[in-house]
C-alpha cells in the first residue's frame, strides 16, 4: 500500500509541476529583442561582394555595404560600392551606389529584408552625366531583384526561445543604432518551424 501511496504521490507531483510550468509558458506574452547596428553590419559584410548581371549586359559587383539605421523614419539605407562592366565592352566602371528601405519580416524564415527599396544615389567615376542617367535604370533594377533579397538579419530558432517557449517574429521597428524585433509565442501548431 505505500507504494501505491508513493507512486500516485510522486505522479500527482509530477502533474502538478506540468501544469504550472505549462501555465507560466501561457502568461509569457509578447516580447521585444534589440539588435544593434554593429551586429547587422557583420552580418552584412559576410554577404558581399555580391555579383550580378543586369539586362543580360553589365556584370554588375556591389561590395563595402554599410549600413545606416534612419529610426525617423522606420527605414534602412544601404551605401555600397559599385563596379559595372558591360559584357561587350573592355571598360569597366567604378563608383557608388546608395539605397534606401522599409524593413520587412518573414515569420516562416525568421528572417528580416529590405523592402520597398529606392535608389537615394548612383554615381560612377569617369563616366559623364548623360551616361550615368542611362544606367540609373541598371541602379533601379539593382535594387528591386538583388538588394531586397538580401537578409540584413536572421534569427536562429534558439534566438526565439525564452523560459521554454519558443516566440515568431512578427515586426520589426527602428530606434537610433538598433532594430527592435517584435515576437509574441508561437501557436502551438506552428512551434518550432
Amino acid at each position: 500500500m505505500t507504494k501505491l501511496k508513493r507512486y500516485f504521490s510522486l505522479s500527482l507531483s509530477l502533474l502538478l509541476i506540468a501544469g504550472v510550468l505549462s501555465a507560466c509558458s501561457a502568461l509569457i506574452g509578447p516580447r521585444d529583442i534589440e539588435v544593434r547596428q554593429e551586429k547587422l553590419q557583420q552580418n552584412l559584410d559576410r554577404k558581399f561582394p555580391m555579383h550580378h548581371r543586369v539586362l543580360g549586359i553589365f556584370d554588375v559587383e556591389l561590395g563595402h555595404p554599410q549600413l545606416a539605421i534612419l529610426a525617423e523614419n522606420n527605414r534602412v539605407a544601404l551605401t555600397f560600392d559599385l563596379n559595372v562592366t558591360p559584357l561587350l565592352a573592355r571598360q569597366s566602371w567604378r563608383g557608388n551606389m546608395a539605397i534606401s528601405g522599409r524593413l520587412q519580416v518573414d515569420p516562416v524564415r525568421n528572417t528580416i529584408y529590405i523592402a520597398d527599396t529606392h535608389v537615394d544615389q548612383f554615381a560612377l567615376d569617369n563616366m559623364d552625366a548623360g551616361k550615368q542617367a542611362q544606367l540609373a535604370s541598371v541602379a533601379n533594377l539593382l535594387s528591386d531583384t538583388l538588394v531586397k533579397n538580401v537578409a540584413v538579419h536572421t534569427f536562429k530558432p534558439e534566438d526565439l526561445r525564452y523560459a521554454g517557449v519558443q516566440f515568431e517574429l512578427t515586426a520589426i521597428d527602428t530606434r537610433p543604432g538598433a532594430l527592435l524585433a517584435r515576437l509574441r509565442p508561437a501557436e502551438p501548431g506552428r512551434a518550432g518551424r
